[in-house]
């Protein structure tokens, strides 16, 4: 059992906790939670650390996929409680964390496969284009509500929050390992490889001429979504094929960033699925 925060793997773990540099360099990440241990896939699982007094004998789901993992290879530590509370990230921590290898995705092909399936008769293609997202809770709610309105992929600007920031994995919820996603140097790459695919590219912005519950996505829709002080850059604005906007009563002149992704998802994924009822 790890008794002391001198310990070499508590060490690592801080870093690894505190540090994206860190993190990618390893090619890994750290999550904590029940929920985030047992949805994880077992095969990028690397090492795990739990509570004393953490009861695995109460949760037998939890101790399978911890015989799972270590058949697998992954080292498995007990920590002491005073370790493990000091180590985790959250206030009130659910006695269980681990080492997990990043996800990698390619952007061609999160198109491709969305494209192909929408030719096979499919539902239409969905995408999230995020320019310098700073806030972890926004990003992670995002990718929540996205695999919720069957978003094809999440494609951010260098200048995003760390998708392996701590904050953000635990507001996914477990969606990280779902939801595809990837960091491309320009936005203007993944705009021209959508509409080069004829998916069209929407950015809510104040100029937008028609509210977005008036569109029909036809073929599909992209959603730009910009920074939440800042919004969306011109020049980014620019790349898009249609303005689009958000009714608003009162003083208000935009929603939260998350809140207007989730608006804009299910409003297309809504009208997709009414496609292909029909």
């Amino acid at each position: 059992m790890i008794t002391s925060m001198a310990n070499g793997h508590i060490k690592q773990l801080r870093l690894l906790m505190e540090k994206s540099r860190a993190r990618n360099r390893e090619g890994v990440f750290l999550a904590e939670g029940i929920k985030m241990f047992t949805e994880a896939p077992a095969s990028g699982i690397r090492e795990i650390y739990y509570a004393e007094s953490f009861d695995l004998k109460a949760m037998p789901e939890v101790r399978e996929k911890l015989m799972e993992c270590e058949k697998k290879g992954a080292l498995v530590e007990m920590v002491s409680d005073e370790v493990f509370k000091k180590t985790a990230d959250t206030k009130t921590p659910q006695g269980i964390l681990f080492v997990m290898e990043q996800m990698q995705y390619a952007m061609s092909e999160m198109v491709d496969r969305a494209v192909r399936r929408y030719r096979e008769g499919g539902r239409e293609p969905l995408f999230l284009l995020l320019e310098d997202i700073q806030d972890p809770g926004n990003l992670g709610t995002m990718l929540r509500t996205g695999e919720g309105a069957g978003v094809d992929g999440v494609i951010m600007s260098r200048g995003t929050v760390d998708i392996y920031n701590p904050k953000t994995i635990r507001s996914t919820m477990g969606s990280l390992y779902r939801v595809p996603f990837a960091y491309v140097e320009k936005l203007s790459e993944a705009v021209e490889l959508l509409q080069k695919n004829d998916i069209p590219v929407y950015a809510a912005h104040l100029k937008g001429q028609r509210f977005f519950d008036e569109l029909s996505y036809e073929g599909g829709s992209a959603f730009l979504i910009g920074n939440e002080g800042n919004g969306l850059k011109k020049e980014t604005a620019d790349l898009a094929d249609t303005y689009l906007k958000i009714p608003m009563e009162g003083k208000l002149e935009s929603l939260n960033a998350a809140v207007a992704a989730a608006l804009l998802l299910y409003q297309a994924s809504g009208n997709s699925r009414r496609k292909q009822l029909k």
